[in-house]
């Protein structure tokens, strides 16, 4: 089953252009927002499951979709979790939880964009698979991880490297949150949907070149065992968007060192989920 944030309203996808409205079909049961899907996404999954092989009667146009989740409490991005990555980024190979660092929710967006440059910067791209929770999580066990994911999207850690790692200490937080800087999308894609959720190709292409590619199945830590050792220590809320980490080929890693271009278009992608797009403009454009 795939999900849909189209203006702002929850739509159940029946095909790539059509979908059924939630609340319209629900009787206002559930919906509009998928934020208040999130919070009641077992009850949810269940009634939609009835409506995913009837016509649809929502157009679904890309310029109208949004975040699959809009309104997430918490963002949580992982760093160095494909071996190729920390290798070019110079640092060791994670033995215990990667780093964990925050992308704050107001630079979430959908997943067609235009995307400013911040002025003075160096801004990078990072392809990542996205898991959207479904139902809260504390002490979960990386057997059981699974039951709480609601699906998986594309995301891109959006990066500009000279804030972020300007001493005397890396800003991560605030370099990769300009705003713009974390689309999710094209659509939410439920695990079952997939032959092994846990093996998916991804990469991205910027103006035509293909910049990264790489496989999930080479996460360092799973999407379970991530859930695991994240709700070790907070409580994962449903809604919230985890980006597990990104393969090799960013810029800040190549020599020599290249960086993303006024009027230059990203186009990231992932198996079984399909693509999104940013393009970008100087500041002032």
């Amino acid at each position: 089953m795939r999900i849909a944030n189209v203006e702002n309203r929850a739509v159940v996808l029946v095909s790539d252009d059509r979908g059924v409205d939630v609340q319209e079909a629900s009787g206002g049961r559930f919906g509009p927002d998928l934020a208040a899907v999130y919070s009641r996404w077992e009850e949810f999954r269940a009634w939609a499951e009835s409506v995913a092989d009837t016509t649809g009667d929502v157009v679904v146009e890309r310029a109208l979709l949004g975040s699959p989740s809009p309104l997430p409490r918490q963002v949580f991005a992982i760093g160095l979790n494909y071996s190729d990555h920390a290798k070019e980024s110079g640092f060791a190979q994670p033995e215990s939880l990667p780093p964990v660092f925050t992308k704050f929710p107001t630079c979430i967006t959908g997943p067609d964009t235009t995307v400013v440059l911040p002025e003075g910067g160096n801004t990078d791209w990072e392809v990542e698979l996205v898991a959207v929770i479904g139902k809260e999580a504390k002490d979960v066990l990386a057997a059981d991880a699974w039951d709480y994911v609601a699906g998986l999207s594309i995301g891109q850690d959006i990066s500009e490297r000279v804030s972020q790692l300007r001493g005397p200490a890396p800003q991560f937080g605030l370099g990769k949150s300009f705003p713009g800087f974390g689309p999710v999308g094209p659509w939410l894609v439920t695990p079952d949907e997939f032959a092994n959720p846990d093996d998916l190709e991804l990469g991205c292409s910027l103006d035509g070149e293909e910049v990264q590619k790489g496989r999930t199945s080479e996460l360092i830590f799973s999407i379970p065992a991530l859930i695991e050792g994240l709700s070790r220590v907070v409580t994962l809320l449903p809604g919230d968007i985890i980006f597990t980490g990104t393969p090799a080929g960013v810029g800040v890693g190549r020599s020599p060192k290249r960086f993303i271009n006024p009027g230059e278009t990203l186009v990231s992608r992932i198996e079984g989920i399909g693509e999104m797009t940013q393009t970008f403009i100087s500041a002032g454009n």
